[in-house]
C-alpha cells in the first residue's frame, strides 16, 4: 500500500488518511466464543443498513426501552453479521449495538454482534455494495480537506510510480469523476473501517461464530471443508486476517466455502448434506446452528427437521423491509414475525404451509409468502 507523504502543513491530516490504508496490526484478548445456556436469545439476521428495521426488531423482542436503553434483562442478542452495505444507515446500526453491549453485560444478558462476510469487505476495501448515503453518513467539517489531502497524496504517488498506460491529465474533468469515485466522506468512512478507527477496531474484536447453549451461530454456515475446525480455531483465524490483509488470500475470510460465505445449509435442501449436518452437531455439541447470508422469501425458516435454522429474512429496504427475528427461550425456538410470536414448521409441506399462511396474515399486503402459498395450494397441500 501507498504510504502518504504531504508538506509538513498537512501532517495531521495525513497521519489520518494513512489510518484507513496502512496495514497496522492490532488485537485484544480474544472474545469468549462459547457460552452457557441462557433462558432467552434473541437472534436477528442481516440488517444491511437498515436501522430503522433493526430498532423496530429490538423493540419487538422487547429488548430496549423507548430511549433504546437496553431493557432485556439476562437475554442474549446475537446479530450474526451483515450490518454494513445496500443501506445508508450502517453506522447508526453500529453505534447502537457497541451502545447496548456494555449494558446488557451489566444487566446480565450479552450482545454477540457476529462477522459477516460485508463486515469482512468493509475491513479489507471491498466497497462495491455500499451506498452513497453510506459514505455521506461519515462526512464532517472536514471532508473537504480530508479529499483534498487524500488526492493530493494520490496525484504524488502517481507521479511518482507512473502507471503502464502513462499519467492522467490532472485537469477538471479527471477532478470531477475522482470526485465521483471518491465523494466526501469515503476518506473517513474507510478510516473509521480501519485498524485503529472505531467500527474497524471493534469488528476485529468479534467473533464469526459463537456457541449459547445447545445452538451455534454463524453468519454463512459451515461447509464440509470446515468440518474439523473449532469455533475458536476459525474465530482466531478470521481475525488475524483481517489484521493482516496478506493472509487473506487461500484464507478462510474470502473463502466461499468458508463460513462468512457459504450457503449449502440452506440452498442444498435437505438431502445430501444430512449427514454433514448430523456430524456438525456432534461435533460442537449442539443441537441446532442458526445460519444468516442467505436469504429466505420473508419468514424465519427450519432445514434438516430444525437442526438448521435461517434467519436472513431481508429486513432491510433493499430487500423489502421484512420483520422477522428468531426466539429461543428455554430451549425452544420458535419466529417473533412482525412482533408475533409463530411455531417453526416441521418438513412437510403441510406444516409449512401453515407457517406461511400464518406469517402472511401478519404482513402488509402484498406478503412476500403469497407466491409460496399459492404453490403449495396448488399441489394440493390444504
Amino acid at each position: 500500500m501507498s504510504k502518504f507523504r504531504l508538506d509538513p502543513g498537512k501532517r495531521t491530516v495525513a497521519l489520518l488518511v494513512m489510518l484507513c490504508l496502512a496495514a497496522l496490526g492490532w488485537s485484544q484478548n480474544p472474545p469468549e466464543d462459547q457460552w452457557p445456556a441462557a433462558d432467552r436469545i434473541v437472534a436477528i439476521g442481516d440488517l444491511h443498513g437498515d436501522y430503522d428495521g433493526f430498532v423496530q426488531l429490538l423493540r419487538d423482542a422487547g429488548l430496549v426501552d423507548g430511549k433504546l436503553n437496553w431493557r432485556g434483562g439476562k437475554t442474549h442478542l446475537v446479530q450474526t453479521g451483515d450490518v454494513p452495505d445496500r443501506g445508508d444507515n450502517t453506522r447508526k446500526i453500529l453505534d447502537l449495538l457497541m451502545k447496548l453491549a456494555p449494558k446488557a453485560r451489566a444487566a446480565g444478558g450479552f450482545v454477540h454482534s457476529l462477522i459477516g462476510n460485508h463486515e469482512g469487505m468493509n475491513i479489507y476495501g471491498d466497497l462495491r455494495y455500499a451506498t452513497p448515503g453510506e459514505f455521506a453518513s461519515f462526512r464532517d467539517r472536514n471532508s473537504e480537506r480530508m479529499r483534498d489531502a487524500f488526492f493530493a497524496q494520490e496525484k504524488q504517488e502517481l507521479e511518482k510510480n507512473p502507471p503502464p498506460q502513462g499519467l492522467p491529465a490532472f485537469d477538471e474533468e479527471y477532478r470531477k469523476q475522482w470526485n465521483v469515485r471518491y465523494p466526501l466522506g469515503w476518506v473517513e468512512h474507510r478510516m473509521g473501517f480501519g485498524p485503529t478507527g472505531t467500527y474497524g477496531r471493534w469488528i476485529r474484536g468479534n467473533n464469526a461464530i459463537v456457541r449459547v447453549g445447545d445452538t451455534l451461530f454463524v453468519h454463512g454456515g459451515l461447509s464440509p471443508k470446515y468440518a474439523d475446525r473449532t469455533a475458536r480455531s476459525m474465530n482466531v483465524q478470521v481475525r488475524e486476517e483481517l489484521e493482516d490483509f496478506s493472509k487473506l488470500k487461500n484464507g478462510i475470510v474470502m473463502d466461499p466455502e468458508g463460513p462468512l460465505w457459504y450457503r449449502g445449509l440452506v440452498s442444498e435442501g435437505n438431502g445430501a448434506l444430512a449427514p454433514h449436518v448430523e456430524a456438525l452437531l456432534k461435533f460442537h455439541g449442539v443441537s441446532r446452528i442458526v445460519v444468516g447470508h442467505t436469504p429466505t422469501d420473508g419468514a424465519i425458516l427450519t432445514h434438516f427437521g430444525g437442526k438448521v435454522v435461517a434467519i436472513d429474512v431481508g429486513i432491510s429496504a433493499a430487500y423489502g423491509g421484512r420483520r422477522a427475528c428468531l426466539l429461543i427461550e428455554k430451549g425452544h425456538a420458535a419466529a417473533l414475525h412482525r412482533g408475533h410470536l409463530l411455531g417453526l414448521p416441521g418438513d412437510s409441506p403441510a406444516e409449512l404451509l401453515a407457517y406461511y399462511r400464518q406469517a402472511a396474515a401478519f404482513d402488509p399486503a402484498p406478503s412476500p409468502l403469497a407466491s409460496h402459498i399459492r404453490r403449495l395450494e396448488s399441489q394440493g397441500h390444504p
